[in-house]
């Protein structure tokens, strides 16, 4: 565990690869549930971070 936040203090792909992803997840979850308005509305947005960061993200060394 402590890995994981090393990675993310030094900027490593891993770690941020596993957060863009958790990011992405979260935003389809949002789109595709009907009970809160709210998170539907920013799951386009949330969705399209995730998919920016990812891209940044692979950039970094590993």
């Amino acid at each position: 565990m402590s890995s994981f936040f090393t990675g993310l203090r030094r900027f490593r792909r891993g770690a941020w690869e596993m957060v863009a992803t958790l990011i992405i997840a979260i935003g389809v979850f949002m789109l595709m549930q009907p009970f809160v308005l709210w998170a539907y509305t920013y799951s386009f947005i949330t969705t399209l971070i995730g998919t920016v960061l990812f891209i940044v993200v692979s950039h970094f060394p590993e």
